[in-house]
């Protein structure tokens, strides 16, 4: 599966590698292999745990479950050996820039998936699907892509 099937799914049904929203912390642990790095807020009852571009968040209970999480795709137009490390780990080659146009297409080719609420943020375009509780914001300033993202690219797709 390529890394834009693998997002359009994530946003058709807010699961990123099986894990979502109530997948306990060991789920995460056995479906996503990588290095990472764990933040647990000062009074213990939130986490955040960082694959360099893929972050998932916790909430304490019984024991660690998700609230949320987010691919940060605008990280990887100045970090390429974040998708690099990534592709070694977990064999999903991610692309330093990608259009929305490109995701959208990958997108509408799903039949489970929910409409999308468009939502104007001025310097960006939040599309929304409330049924997975997914949200892409996309570039939208003036800018043409160089080293940084320019007006379409995708930058960001949160759960939560």
């Amino acid at each position: 599966m390529s890394a834009t099937e693998l997002i359009a799914l994530f946003v058709a049904t807010g699961r990123l590698y099986g894990v979502g929203i109530g997948s306990t912390l060991g789920d995460v642990q056995r479906e996503i292999d990588s290095a990472f790095v764990d933040v647990v807020d000062a009074g213990g009852d939130s986490m955040r745990r960082d694959y360099g571009f893929i972050e998932f968040y916790f909430s304490s209970g019984q024991e660690w479950t998700v609230s949320g999480g987010a691919i940060e795709l605008h990280r990887l137009a100045v970090r390429a050996d974040l998708a690099l490390r990534w592709r070694d780990v977990m064999r999903d080659e991610f692309p330093r820039y990608l259009a929305w146009e490109e995701l959208l297409a990958e997108f509408s080719k799903r039949p489970d998936r929910p409409a999308l609420e468009v939502i104007d943020q001025g310097d960006f375009l939040e599309y929304r699907a409330s049924e997975s509780k997914v949200s892409v914001l996309v570039n939208n300033d003036n800018e043409k892509r160089d080293e940084w993202l320019g007006h379409g690219d995708v930058w960001s797709v949160s759960l939560g």
